[in-house]
């Protein structure tokens, strides 16, 4: 009898030892059927929303560190976007916030989905993010630069974790437990892990965020080839967050602009594995209406739901009147960049990093309402109201 015992616990070590050999290769054996993912589509219905972060905020960590949490403005703020119809905010974490002191960050998670839930809106979180300034602090964030767009917005790990391979591991405790701990939270519609990995804060690392100083404020450095610690830290991300396996989906979103997304071998080392280990497909769309459409019409054929989790940019021919009808037509998730104008400044254009501006520009790149609830325009808010609703 021992003998046999002695046989099982030895078949059983090996067989735990092979799936360990096993399991850092096979991200994509986890992936959701086609049915399932079809399935989560059907049960949530058309989504539309926008990426949220309270005009009190100037970016991820100003959002949820404990002295700047600001639940008042969260609730006035989806209010008026349940006011409108929407029913799905995308929204953004970040790493510092888990190891700054994780119990009390996941507090303030639960709290924003009592609110968010309380007004019958879902959240797709956001956990890692490689745009904007490559170097996030915790405690009291920078005030905006005045009519600047996104000044303060902050990368996430930052490129002193991101360009040490050593380092990635830091993100485990924080991938896995922020998942783990909402992962059958009805609340919680879905996981983009990676928002626009690759993307860079300056198109020379050796110089200042987009080669400007921003009027003197230095944001550091960038990393120095960073598609491919980018590629390895997703692929990373991915595991971690099947070997919780939540019930919601896993996306990342492809950005980058291509002349077509229908040819998986021709696309980036990057969007080849977001492709192929996405439950469902994002994507992010701020070109005009025949662009948009071309995107969605490449990448109908991998047959799974679409989210378009970031378009909406007027001044480029991309707004809700153009878009929202196409995104409704095809049952594809529309979630757009901006709803209360405030710390981020995205009311202002990509081309105030450049160009300087002095007050509101005639035409609002983002953003729906200042903070008193003045609309950019009420035609909008008429048009919103009448397409969410029918």
């Amino acid at each position: 009898m021992k003998k046999i015992i002695k046989l099982i616990c030895i078949v059983f070590l090996s067989l735990i030892f092979i799936q360990c050999l096993k399991s850092p290769s096979l991200v994509a054996d986890y992936r959701w059927t086609e049915e399932r993912a079809w399935q989560w589509h059907n049960e949530n219905g058309w989504m539309v929303g926008t990426n949220f972060n309270p005009s009190t905020s100037i970016n991820q960590l100003e959002f949820w560190q404990e002295d700047t949490y600001d639940p008042e403005t969260i609730e006035r703020e989806l209010e008026w976007s349940a006011e409108l119809g929407m029913n799905m905010h995308r929204v953004y974490l970040h790493n510092l916030l888990w190891d700054q002191d994780s119990i009390g960050f996941l507090e303030r998670v639960d709290n924003y989905l009592n609110i968010s839930e309380s007004k019958d809106i879902k959240t797709l979180f956001v956990l890692l993010d490689d745009v904007w300034h490559p170097v996030p602090k915790l405690g009291k964030q920078p005030e905006p630069i005045p009519f600047v767009h996104n000044s303060g917005w902050v990368q996430a790990p930052g490129s002193e974790i991101l360009g040490d391979s050593s380092r990635h591991d830091e993100l485990k405790n924080y991938v896995k437990g922020v998942i783990s701990h909402f992962a059958d939270d009805k609340r919680v519609v879905g996981w983009d892990l990676y928002n626009e990995p690759d993307n860079v804060a300056s198109s020379d690392p050796e110089n200042l965020v987009n080669n400007i100083n921003f009027r003197g404020l230095n944001r550091g450095p960038e990393v120095k080839e960073k598609h491919i610690y980018s590629l390895s830290l997703l692929k990373k991300t991915f595991m971690w967050a099947r070997e919780v396996n939540p019930s919601q989906p896993l996306t990342v979103g492809l950005w980058k602009d291509s002349e077509t997304w229908n040819d998986i071998d021709s696309l980036s080392a990057i969007d080849r594995f977001a492709i192929s280990n996405s439950d469902v497909i994002s994507f992010h769309a701020y070109g005009d209406l025949e662009e948009t459409r071309k995107k969605i019409e490449d990448l109908e054929q991998f047959n799974r739901p679409l989210l378009c989790t970031e378009y909406l940019a007027r001044g480029e021919q991309n707004t809700f009147q153009i878009m929202l009808p196409l995104f409704k037509e095809k049952e594809i998730a529309a979630v757009n960049w901006g709803f209360v104008a405030g710390k981020t400044n995205t009311a202002f254009p990509w081309s105030s990093w450049q160009v300087e501006f002095d007050s509101l520009p005639k035409i609002w790149h983002h953003d729906i309402y200042l903070p008193d609830k003045t609309p950019y325009d009420e035609k909008e808010i008429a048009f919103l109201k009448n397409i969410l609703s029918n």
